[in-house]
């Protein structure tokens, strides 16, 4: 039995599937069992769905029971509803860790994150960074994955340009300088990775860094979801003190804004791996390309989005 946290979730949800349709048997450990159904990702398929929550240890004795390993990919990248990075991403993972240890599960597969590290003054990356250490610490058979910005169907990050292009309407800004590289990587190939390291011995106590085939800039990332969408603007570099100012007024104003300067903090921390990994796993990493996302960024609508920013 492979017990995946968070597993109705983004990144989880593509994990599950493939386990699936391997033939395992998995349980699915969700925070809101009534959420998970009506959001869907795991519809139709054969998992046994239990309700935990990793900031409530006592509900996570049940989840292990009888669990041979746990893939681990609870975490937030944008704080609301009193939900903090350190009461998710690093306490939420400790008490995973120890319920897998009480209840004897040896091997576990962490979901980390592309520069992660404890002694960062950024706390989203820093919460990440010392969960990872508490995981490497742990004594269990680990493995860890830290890809960089993950892009797809649902992610945070191109898709909150996707969004928000049209509700503009002449000029886009572009955030950051040059110096702000991504190397988005398909959450897919990510959810290859993770399913191909479970039962390889090999890749106990690694670490593996997860890229995409293609460095890109800031504004290339921005120009190619204009071209899915289909749009056309004139992008303008703008100051990140002017834009630091701008996502100030959104959270003070929006219950759910659709940038923090959390997630600004980011782009002062490389996000290209320097030991890119995912050959091993992946013969044929799939690129972000406007021919790749142009189905699913299309049906963003500019309502919708609106709506989504006053809900908490």
């Amino acid at each position: 039995m492979i017990v995946v946290t968070g597993g109705s979730g983004y990144i989880g949800s593509y994990i599950v599937k493939q386990l699936v349709a391997q033939g395992e048997s998995v349980r699915v450990m969700v925070n809101s069992l009534e959420r998970a159904r009506q959001e869907g990702r795991l519809a139709g398929l054969p998992v046994d769905m239990v309700q935990g929550d990793v900031t409530k240890p006592a509900t996570l004795a049940p989840v292990m029971q009888g669990a041979d390993a746990v893939i681990h990919t609870v975490a937030i990248a944008i704080e609301k509803g009193g939900r903090t990075y350190e009461e998710i991403n690093y306490q939420g993972t400790v008490n995973v860790v120890d319920a897998a240890k009480a209840a004897g599960v040896r091997r576990f597969l962490n979901m980390c994150q592309l520069g992660a590290d404890s002694s960062l003054p950024y706390r989203f990356l820093a919460s990440k960074g010392k969960a990872q250490e508490y995981v490497a610490q742990s004594g269990l058979d680990w493995t860890a994955f830290r890809p960089s910005s993950v892009w797809g169907p649902e992610d945070e990050f191109a898709n909150s340009f996707a969004r928000l292009i049209p509700l503009t309407p002449i000029i886009f800004p572009i955030i950051g300088d040059e110096n702000a590289r991504f190397q988005l990587v398909w959450v897919g190939d990510v959810a290859t990775a993770v399913v191909k390291s479970l039962h390889d011995p090999v890749t106990i106590h690694q670490e593996y860094e997860l890229g995409g085939p293609e460095v890109l800039s800031l504004e290339e990332i921005e120009r190619r979801t204009l071209k899915a969408l289909g749009k056309k603007r004139t992008l303008i570099h703008m100051p990140m003190s002017l834009i630091n100012l701008a996502v100030r007024v959104m959270e003070t104003l929006l219950p759910s804004p659709p940038v923090t300067r959390s997630l600004l903090e980011l782009l002062a921390v490389p996000n290209v791996t320097t030991d890119n990994q995912l050959g091993r796993f992946v013969d044929q990493p799939r690129p972000f390309t406007p021919e790749n996302t142009a189905s699913y960024m299309r049906q963003f609508q500019a309502s919708k989005t609106v709506a989504q920013f006053f809900n908490r």
